[in-house]
């Protein structure tokens, strides 16, 4: 994570920001800085990716279960992501993230980020997030959420978020079949 002032601040100031359930959504504030823009003078490709950790990160604080989690031995990864863009974020401009759980089944917990301004769609993300254990192996999504008590089954995942979720199990066999033959 290359946004560490942000981090920290994010941290520092969590206690004032509302709390959340696990499932969200949550809003984070943003302002487009200088070392955001590229040649373009527009927010980087990559920099919408890196602020989406911070969402992700508020999310867990805001809903309590960043500490949980980390006495736990436990931590999230990204599988996949994948971002559409519609409009563009300027130098000093306004916006929040705002991130919500869509479901989980077996594998992952799958988590839609949306950048907004002016309640203005800016651009949508959808991201497949796993949880990890310091000891080793993967924390399913069931044992994870039985630990932080939240019994619920899934909400049911929306047509194009299946067929991403198809698409990228098709692609991770591929590059499996490709690692095999190395």
């Amino acid at each position: 994570m290359k946004l560490y002032f942000r981090l920290i601040w994010l941290i520092l100031t969590q206690s004032r920001r509302s709390r959340s359930s696990l499932l969200g959504p949550v809003d984070t504030s943003f302002r487009v800085l200088p070392n955001d823009l590229d040649a373009l003078f527009h927010v980087n490709n990559g920099v919408y990716l890196t602020l989406m950790d911070l969402g992700r990160t508020d999310l867990l604080l805001r809903s309590n279960v960043f500490s949980k989690i980390r006495k736990k031995g436990w931590y999230p990864v990204l599988a996949a992501e994948t971002i559409r863009f519609k409009r563009s974020l300027k130098l000093w401009q306004r916006f929040i993230i705002r991130t919500r759980v869509v479901g989980w089944d077996e594998r992952s917990i799958y988590l839609e980020q949306q950048f907004l301004s002016r309640d203005k769609l800016i651009a949508k993300a959808v991201v497949d997030a796993r949880f990890l254990s310091k000891k080793g192996g993967a924390v399913r999504p069931d044992e994870l959420l039985a630990f932080l008590e939240l019994d619920s089954g899934s909400p049911v995942l929306e047509p194009w978020v299946e067929t991403w979720v198809s698409a990228n199990r098709q692609m991770s066999m591929e590059l499996e079949e490709a690692h095999a033959d190395i």
